[in-house]
């Protein structure tokens, strides 16, 4: 098992060559393709369904990390497990009974996560943190690509980073929002082993290909580089 991941976020790529962006960043080196999928009603935002995590599988070889921005996931669990999913990921905030999200998600035969939005304290997750493969740090307010990097989260994954050793917990402990090459290595440090990664994949001068090159790169320095360009938390 791979101690990082990288797991670029299919919602920043070009959905018109979504073929050739999922061939590219396989080729460079990610390990997951993270799907967000929102309602318009927990976040703004609306994106993908079943249906699409369907067509990704098609032209996919990675495991495919949806995360569920919805309200009542309980009730589309079955369909997105069906469509492909790998790991299924939900909020916290939206599930009255998580533990029993959680067993369903197992069930089903994916890996289950459990995300806290930046303004839940992370011991709002403790009752499930035994029973979780993955929990999930949103280091941005959820609903749009591209946002600042939150450096207060950085806290948050050393609080559960600690509690998962504490029970000797093999969960992965990923982090979504503002991750570039310099915010990745401060959530490596912290504790974090899984990044999501929207525009700085996906919107690299070069490509995405490119874009995730240089985020493995990244991943294997020992400090953050320095950012003298005013781009830092960007």
């Amino acid at each position: 098992m791979n101690k990082f991941l990288l797991a670029p976020s299919i919602i920043a790529a070009d959905f018109s060559h979504i073929a050739d962006e999922i061939a590219s960043i396989e080729s460079a080196g990610a390990d997951w393709i993270h799907v967000d999928v929102m309602d318009g009603r927990f976040v703004p935002t609306i994106t993908v369904g079943p249906l699409f995590v369907e067509s990704l599988k098609r032209v996919a070889n990675l495991p495919l990390d949806v995360h569920l921005m919805i309200l009542e996931p309980e009730k589309h669990l079955e369909a997105f497990a069906k469509a492909g999913a790998d790991n299924i990921t939900v909020h916290v905030e939206t599930c009255p009974d998580l533990p029993g999200i959680i067993q369903k998600i197992k069930a089903l035969g994916c890996a289950a996560g459990v995300t806290l939005n930046p303004a839940t304290p992370a011991s709002a997750i403790d009752s499930v943190l035994p029973m979780v493969d993955l929990a999930l740090v949103m280091s941005v307010v959820p609903g749009f690509s591209g946002q600042k990097f939150m450096p207060e989260m950085i806290v948050k994954v050393e609080e559960i980073r600690a509690k998962l050793n504490a029970l000797r917990s093999t969960a992965r402990l990923e982090v979504d929002g503002g991750i570039n090459a310099e915010t990745l290595l401060l959530m490596k440090k912290a504790g974090a082993n899984v990044f999501v990664t929207g525009n700085a994949a996906f919107k690299h001068p070069q490509g995405s290909g490119a874009g995730v090159r240089a985020l493995r790169e990244a991943m294997s320095a020992s400090r953050p580089p320095d950012s003298n360009d005013g781009s830092r938390w960007s």
